[in-house]
């Protein structure tokens, strides 16, 4: 198996974590090329992609907030974000589908952990469907509740870890 490798996006990654992102998010879920661009220019040291032999396979994206409310759906466009707030905002975690099943979600999830403890940060908060709720408590996370969101008409729960 080859060995992923990781770096800060750049806005020439736009399209492609789009492409990802619309490929592996249902519906309305999946964050806008527009988000995205956002998301890369403002905030790139949280913008963590994974490339497999030079191509993105994958990403991570967030935001950082004094008060961390997770059904604010303004935050996804990082309004309120302050760059040295203690608590990060998880809005993407996503593996090309081609790619996923192969533990490379969490090698990309523990290493953005790391990153985001190197930075000072104190608390990831993320919010995931039912499904995701286990995978995410062996990563380390603890339920918090149901979310208040209903982003893509989907139902969500709110998760977080102490860094």
């Amino acid at each position: 198996m080859n060995i992923p490798t990781f770096r800060t996006a750049v806005l020439a990654d736009t399209d492609r974590c789009y492409e990802i992102e619309t490929s592996a998010y249902e519906g309305d879920e999946a964050a806008t090329l527009e988000k995205i661009a956002t998301r890369i220019e403002q905030y790139p040291e949280g913008f963590l992609v994974m490339e497999l032999e030079g191509e993105v396979i994958g990403f991570i994206n967030c935001g950082c907030a004094h008060d961390v409310v997770m059904s604010d759906e303004a935050f996804k466009e990082l309004v309120r974000h302050d760059a040295e707030a203690p608590n990060v905002v998880i809005m993407s975690v996503v593996i090309d589908p081609a790619h996923q099943g192969k533990g490379y979600a969490t090698l990309m999830m523990r290493t953005f952990v790391k990153q985001m403890r190197e930075l000072g940060k104190k608390t990831i908060h993320l919010m995931c469907k039912d499904r995701h709720v286990e995978l995410y408590t062996r990563m380390g996370y603890r339920y918090v509740q149901p979310s208040a969101s209903d982003h893509g008409g989907m139902a969500w729960h709110e998760m977080v870890m102490d860094i």
